[in-house]
């Protein structure tokens, strides 16, 4: 089988990799985009956009993300609904390998592959997720549809900490459950929290049970030391215990942190490997939002063109 040669690639298909692929296109980088295993990434389970610029009655996730397949798409853009399986950065040819076994070699290459918040993995859950029926895993995303509800964060960590405290100024009242008799959240935050009079903090607490028929109803808890079930009169339920960025396949050749983010130049989208570059959620454990997404898209690609050009390829 014979090899392709490609000078842009980029793998993955949310705001970061269709932002780049944009800029490519119009740079003439003849970018090939790999869409991964969901075209859009998290969007596709995200139902009203609304803090997004340039839509100003909101938008539907998975609306937005055709939005940014087509306009990368009318500047060029070769999009493959495929996933890139395997890859290999150790030479000064950077190969990839897709799940048909076709093998490309790229000039450059575009990291978006993202991140997947991780779920408690209970009935509904996923259901309630993708149908905007009341379960999220982004506060600052979604917390705006239950301004004077009450809502469950269920976590005990900075994440979780932050995600209450931001709901707390949206909701009547916020439900924090912690699995243990302790919180694994930073002093500060746990000081936070437990200062606000709204946040009401439920110890050895774990998620039974999701009520209701296509939408969140209520709660059902238990205690993990005394047994004892409690319903929660809830319309919001977020999950915040964590991201897990999609970068499993580059870990033999990219710096990443602890969890697997990909470490990058500060204010730049070099990585350790000449010639790749990382943006979106698979290089940001911070702000995880589909504008800033977005933005290291463009600078990716931008950063492509620059080192394609003193390459002297293009």
């Amino acid at each position: 089988m014979a090899v392709e040669h490609v000078k842009c690639l980029i793998i993955g298909s949310g705001p970061a990799g269709y932002t780049a692929a944009v800029y490519a296109s119009r740079a003439n980088l003849e970018p090939v985009l790999f869409t991964g295993p969901e075209m859009g990434g998290q969007l596709m389970i995200t139902t009203d956009v609304e803090n997004y610029p340039g839509y100003p009655e909101g938008v539907m996730g998975p609306q937005m993300m055709d939005d940014f397949r087509k306009q990368a798409e009318r500047f060029g853009t070769d999009i493959r609904m495929e996933m890139i399986t395997k890859v290999d950065f150790s030479g000064e040819v950077h190969s990839v390998w897709t799940e048909s076994g076709t093998e490309i070699h790229a000039d450059t290459v575009i990291i978006s592959t993202g991140a997947s918040a991780k779920w408690l993995g209970i009935d509904k859950e996923d259901e309630f997720a993708r149908n905007g029926g009341g379960v999220s895993a982004c506060a600052v995303c979604d917390g705006f549809f239950y301004r004077g509800q009450n809502v469950v964060v269920v976590g005990g960590g900075d994440t979780a900490a932050e995600e209450a405290h931001y709901l707390s100024k949206l909701c009547k009242e916020v439900h924090m459950l912690i699995r243990r008799d302790e919180m694994r959240a930073s002093k500060i935050m746990q000081e936070r929290v437990k200062k606000t009079e709204n946040i009401t903090i439920h110890w050895n607490t774990e998620t039974a049970a999701l009520i209701g028929e296509t939408q969140v109803e209520g709660v059902k808890t238990k205690n993990r030391v005394t047994g004892e079930e409690n319903t929660l009169d809830v319309t919001g339920f977020f999950v915040a215990i964590g991201h897990k960025p999609n970068t499993g396949i580059f870990k033999d050749f990219i710096n990443m942190d602890d969890v697997g983010y990909i470490k990058t130049v500060p204010g730049r989208s070099l990585t350790n490997v000449e010639g790749v570059f990382a943006s979106g959620d698979a290089q940001d454990n911070i702000y995880r939002q589909a504008v800033t997404a977005a933005g290291t898209g463009c600078m990716a690609a931008l950063d492509a063109e620059r080192y394609l050009a003193e390459k002297g390829i293009i």
